[in-house]
């Protein structure tokens, strides 16, 4: 879905350049095994697109070419890819850090059995949707029973040693809002879900993430169609900070479609707002092999005061927390 794109053309955000390359991010397909309302990535049961071997292989050759520190892997349901596990390895083999975007609920699909070990003997650094810590506004976002799933496939991460002190083992948890509102902060929210997953559950975890939910996509369409996208562009707008812009994650990632083309981040991705470079109207990973993208400009739309609005939201989680 793009009929946000004209959208958001109609403000002027600022015009900010790349940094060091740190993250190289790649979806490796748009199926998954949930449909949420929030999804950016219109990811479902129904999609078929995924990343083929020879793609992947231009991920590990760009990996090792570059020695960019860490690989976040996303989709969709990652995990849901037949080289998962093989990318992982191959990875961690070269040094580099793997973070997993994962909905938690896959790993109890069929065929997912002993995941959850692999990622810990890899070392895999877990980032969980989760986006509240009661049952029912988990289960109205995500889809009914989702809440209890996540809850059981925590205390497994958690038995593996996920969330606790010196294990080396990382999982944060993800936030968003239910609807058309800024993230509260990060910090009292964070104490508050450690608080209630602890005291009720018994689940432990590093850090939590707040992302403000992108006015586009599955996210925008029904903005539009509520009547609500104009009020939600403009309290983005009107939130913009500007030491923001020091720390969005686009200065220093680069986010890869399941084809191999490469964007400025996975919002411009899911937008077909592809990384400019060389005069070229879109360029494949394996293009950029000993390119150095310091200085290059981001591709800016009015989508990226969502970044930039309060707090500052990133797949880090807030920027100025």
């Amino acid at each position: 879905m793009r009929q946000a794109l004209p959208l958001l053309q109609l403000r002027r955000f600022p015009a900010i350049r790349r940094r060091r390359l740190e993250t190289l991010q790649v979806n490796l397909g748009y199926r998954c095994n949930q449909s949420c309302v929030h999804c950016h990535v219109n990811a479902g049961p129904t999609r078929t697109e995924q990343m083929d071997p020879a793609t992947i292989e231009s991920v590990l050759d760009f990996l090792a070419a570059s020695r960019i520190p860490a690989l976040d892997v996303t989709g969709g349901a990652p995990e849901l890819h037949p080289l998962f596990r093989e990318l992982v390895a191959r990875a961690r083999a070269l040094g580099a850090k793997v973070i997993d975007r994962c909905n938690l609920t896959v790993l109890e699909q069929p065929g997912m059995e002993g995941l959850a070990d692999f990622l810990a003997a890899q070392q895999v650094e877990i980032v969980a949707s989760l986006p509240c810590y009661t049952p029912q506004l988990v289960d109205r976002q995500r889809g009914r029973g989702v809440y209890e799933v996540s809850i059981r496939v925590l205390k497994k991460l958690n038995a593996l040693g996920y969330g606790a002190a010196d294990s080396g083992l990382v999982l944060h948890l993800m936030y968003n809002p239910q609807g058309p509102s800024l993230p509260p902060a990060q910090a009292p929210l964070e104490a508050d879900y450690k608080r209630v997953l602890g005291e009720e559950h018994g689940i432990r975890f590093n850090r939590l993430y707040t992302l403000a939910n992108m006015p586009i996509a599955r996210f925008g369409s029904m903005l539009l169609s509520k009547g609500q996208f104009e009020a939600y562009m403009t309290l983005l707008e009107r939130s913009f900070r500007s030491e923001n812009l020091e720390a969005v994650m686009c200065r220093s990632l680069i986010s890869v479609d399941w084809q191999g083309y490469v964007y400025d981040c996975d919002f411009n991705q899911m937008l077909g707002l592809p990384l400019h470079v060389g005069g070229k109207p879109r360029v494949k990973l394996a293009e950029l092999l000993g390119r150095d993208l310091e200085g290059n400009p981001v591709v800016v739309r009015d989508h990226c005061f969502g970044c930039t609005a309060g707090q500052g939201s990133s797949c880090g989680g807030a920027l100025n927390p």
